[in-house]
């Protein structure tokens, strides 16, 4: 039983910044690769970064050099810093998780969270 909530999307112009934050919460026992998924109107859903528990991170070509994922494993939270955005970033942003819990604590679970919505205007 575990949760992922996400927060911080909004509408920004084109060339702004944003920052998003995805907190999990549960019978966690240990969190190993967290990321960030999006789905734009009409496309597949997409990786944009994903970061292991010990920090090594790896991003989808399209955002290299303007977005920045980074976790804090006390607080059992990822983040996605978006600078430089774009209207092609547009789209509907989704946090996952992959987690051992205390009921499967030698097999880990995905979980996604609702999904937040960001929108740059032209």
């Amino acid at each position: 039983q575990v949760q992922l909530v996400e927060s911080g999307g909004g509408l920004v112009q084109a060339g702004g910044s944003l920052r998003v934050s995805c907190v999990a919460s549960g019978s966690i026992f240990k969190i190993n690769v967290m990321g960030w998924y999006r789905q734009a109107p009409g496309k597949q859903r997409e990786l944009v970064a994903a970061i292991t528990s010990g920090g090594r991170s790896n991003y989808a070509d399209s955002v290299k050099g303007r977005f920045t994922i980074s976790r804090d494993n006390a607080k059992n939270t990822v983040y996605l810093q978006m600078n430089s955005l774009k209207p092609e970033d547009t789209a509907v942003y989704y946090c996952n998780a992959d987690v051992f819990d205390f009921l499967t604590v030698t097999t880990s679970h995905e979980y996604w969270g609702q999904g937040t919505q960001v929108t740059v205007s032209s």
